[in-house]
């Protein structure tokens, strides 16, 4: 075959796989109009998958150039780092000194080259922060994750907390307040927004400020920032009250039971939600023949003994009333 014929030949080609494009909306095989194009990723071709055509060839192949079977495998070969974190002041971007005074192969290292590296790691914390406003920052975030690891919350709670209190830096709401007491306003508001509530009592055991202060940065913070927290329901506190008293599932039920009762009858309204879990708990224990102590559940929810009987007595006449 000639050359000018083999060019005629490779034009219709052309003309018949844009007419086929034209009608379908997709790029269909030249040879078989089929539409059924398959890439092969490890040889870089596009064939089509009915009558065998190459289309293309020689693609980039942008995948690892590795292969791996199974997850230890892929962690071992992945080239990126840590995810980004807000909980850190660089959001976890900075390279950080190892502490271990080894080299890349295990071997301990000289005493020269140690001295050399706690000079670097020295230098290395120093230039973590540029100015006044990452100092803040990073101490504020420091105090944020050791208040959440003595709560207990998950790193969600962390996140949104760190979040926050990046808003209220932002927004210059620091100025003339306390930075403890802005960052455990914001843990405060995290948990309550995450639905892992903790009693402003539980916060200032872990806090480095009163307990009033907290209640106040809280309430400035939450308005200035337009923070839509529900007040919190009272069940939410019953799983974790009943595990530290160690009661049994029939107590857990039958406290959420009187709490959805005595709640329908606006007996919940201007109460403490922690005061109301505890003496809902007390409650269902002496109906479910488990007697805790009100000094026990005092304990465990951080009231008073006083505060349990009277929501007690309010919730046992409202509970005769529906003759439960």
């Amino acid at each position: 075959m000639s050359q000018p014929t083999r060019q005629r030949e490779r034009e219709r080609e052309s003309e018949t796989e844009q007419t086929a494009q034209k009608k379908t909306g997709e790029r269909v095989c030249p040879e078989c109009e089929s539409s059924g194009l398959v890439k092969s990723s490890d040889q870089g071709e596009l064939v089509c998958d009915d009558c065998g055509l190459v289309l293309e060839e020689d693609n980039i192949d942008r995948g690892p150039e590795w292969r791996a079977f199974n997850h230890s495998e892929r962690q071992s070969k992945s080239r990126v780092g840590a995810p980004t974190t807000q909980t850190m002041h660089d959001k976890g971007l900075t390279t950080n000194i190892d502490w271990k005074n080894q080299d890349a192969y295990g071997r301990s290292l000289s005493s020269e080259k140690r001295t050399q590296m706690n000079r670097l790691r020295k230098w290395q914390e120093r230039v973590r922060t540029k100015d006044a406003g990452e100092r803040n920052l990073q101490f504020a975030l420091s105090e944020i994750d050791r208040m959440a690891s003595a709560l207990g919350v998950p790193r969600s709670v962390r996140e949104v907390a760190s979040v926050m209190y990046r808003r209220a830096l932002s927004e210059d709401l620091i100025r003339g307040r306390s930075i403890e007491g802005v960052a455990t306003g914001c843990l405060y508001a995290a948990c309550r927004r995450e639905g892992i509530p903790r009693s402003l009592e539980e916060i200032a055991e872990v806090s480095r400020v009163e307990q009033k202060e907290i209640g106040r940065t809280y309430r400035y913070v939450s308005q200035e920032l337009g923070f839509e927290i529900t007040p919190t329901d009272p069940k939410q506190f019953v799983p974790r009250f009943c595990s530290e008293l160690e009661a049994s599932d029939e107590v857990r039920t039958k406290a959420n039971e009187i709490i959805d009762t005595t709640a329908e009858e606006g007996l919940l309204s201007g109460k403490s939600p922690t005061g109301y879990a505890a003496a809902a708990i007390y409650a269902a224990s002496l109906l479910c023949n488990e007697k805790k102590t009100q000094r026990e559940v005092a304990d465990v929810a951080h009231v008073t003994e006083v505060t349990i009987r009277n929501r007690y007595q309010e919730q046992i006449e409202v509970m005769e009333i529906h003759g439960t």
